[in-house]
């Protein structure tokens, strides 16, 4: 298995209880520079992996593949951790190196546990209030909605699917006993208070 872990926004006191247990659990822990390193270092040696800062796509995947091959060993036998700053969901390298390992190493499994993100983090470091809708960007355009308090997911997928919107995924009491997950057709008519939609087109 192995477990795309974030570490939150680089201060060591942000990190979860959960990401220090999944530290301390895993048979080897992985890292994508010196800043993650730091933030692991209290809880255990880690394993940096290289990820150069370039537009080349050619050698970014063969910098994938290799790490994937780093990664593979521990991942088919035990627990591998990728410590990540931020989310690893987040427009972070997790997802990308995953899609590497479901080529080459389809029989392993992984998974994301969340971490502070730095969309979050921004406005306590800010003092920034946010009450209202707003619009995070890599500086591309974007085909995807994240939808907060959705108490009647069937009808706003279907207003979504009239402006071109596609896949629908709703999170109902994420993280809690009863959390459920719906995707596309199994819409619900009604949602709890704490539910979070995302919609792509």
């Amino acid at each position: 298995m192995l477990v795309g872990l974030g570490l939150g926004p680089g201060n060591p006191e942000l990190l979860t209880l959960r990401a220090v247990r999944l530290l301390k659990e895993a048979d080897t822990v992985f890292v994508p520079g010196r800043i993650a390193k730091d933030l692991v270092a209290p809880y255990r040696d880690s394993v940096v992996l290289d990820f150069p800062m370039t537009d080349d796509e050619g050698k970014i995947r063969e910098c994938m593949k290799e790490n994937a091959r780093k990664i593979a060993p521990v991942a088919q036998d035990g627990l591998a951790v990728f410590g990540i700053l931020g989310d690893p969901n987040f427009f972070s390298t997790f997802s990308r190196l995953c899609a590497v390992i479901a080529e080459t190493h389809p029989d392993i499994e992984f998974r994301t546990e969340p971490g502070i993100s730095s969309i979050t983090a921004f406005a306590s470091a800010a003092g920034v209030p946010v009450n209202e809708g707003f619009t995070v960007s890599d500086g591309t355009m974007s085909d995807t909605k994240i939808l907060l308090k959705v108490r009647k997911p069937k009808a706003k997928a279907a207003s979504l699917a009239a402006e071109g919107y596609r896949e629908f995924v709703l999170v109902e009491r994420m993280f809690f006993d009863d959390m459920k997950v719906y995707r596309n057709a199994e819409l619900p008519e009604k949602s709890d208070y704490m539910s979070v939609m995302y919609a792509r087109k």
